[in-house]
Formats: structure tokens, C-alpha cells, sequence
């Protein structure tokens, strides 16, 4: 659910923002993935991984520390991906892209920042 809730909250924004607001798609898709990221702070803390860790700002650290992480590895995948497909199908690459990242968000941050 949590990961469902920041797939739209990331596909939205950037889309609002590439589209309507006609941003750069890599600035548009930043935004929207760095949205998602706090949102699933949030639900992943309370929810996904039911913490109570009392040092809220180091642990916030640590998953800033992996969204950041996640977002260029995001970014560089997305660059890759629409270049081999020479700019098309930008919402599938980026598709493509979330999948590896939510797998590289969740074990990040279920062996780091919230174990």
C-alpha cells in the first residue's frame, strides 16, 4: 500500500509537472520521486516497519541518505533507458526504472535505516 500510495503521488507529480507545466522531464521526475520519498517515510516508519526508534532526525538522515541514493540511481537509469529506446516511452522506462528503485528503497531501508 505504502508503495502503491508513492507510485501515484511520483507518477502524478511528474506528470503535472512534465506535462502541464512543461518542466524538464529529468527536474519533473526529481520532484515527483523526492515527493514519494517523504510521503513513504511517513507510512514506512509507522506502518510498513511499525518502528519507534526515538532519534527521529538520524533516522531520517538514513533514509534521506538511501532516497538520495535511490534518486540518482533513478535518474541515471531513466537517462540510459530513454536513450536506448531514443527518447520514447518515457512514462514505460520510467515504470521500468520505479521497480528497480523500490527494490533498492526497500532492502536499503529495511537492513539500514530501519532494522
Amino acid at each position: 500500500m505504502v508503495g502503491t500510495l508513492g507510485l501515484i503521488i511520483d507518477f502524478g507529480v511528474t506528470y503535472f509537472c512534465k506535462e502541464k507545466l512543461r518542466w524538464n522531464k529529468f527536474l519533473a521526475n526529481s520532484l515527483g520521486f523526492s515527493l514519494a520519498v517523504v510521503q513513504n517515510y511517513f507510512l514506512n516508519r509507522v506502518w510498513t516497519f511499525n518502528n519507534t526508534d526515538q532519534h527521529l532526525a538520524i533516522q531520517f538522515s538514513k533514509f534521506l541518505f538511501v532516497s538520495i541514493a535511490g534518486l540518482l540511481i533513478n535518474n541515471t537509469l531513466l537517462y540510459f533507458f530513454l536513450k536506448y529506446t531514443r527518447g520514447k516511452y518515457f512514462y514505460v522506462c520510467k515504470a521500468v526504472v520505479i521497480v528497480i528503485v523500490f527494490i533498492w528503497n526497500f532492502l536499503a531501508n529495511a537492513l539500514y535505516t530501519f532494522h
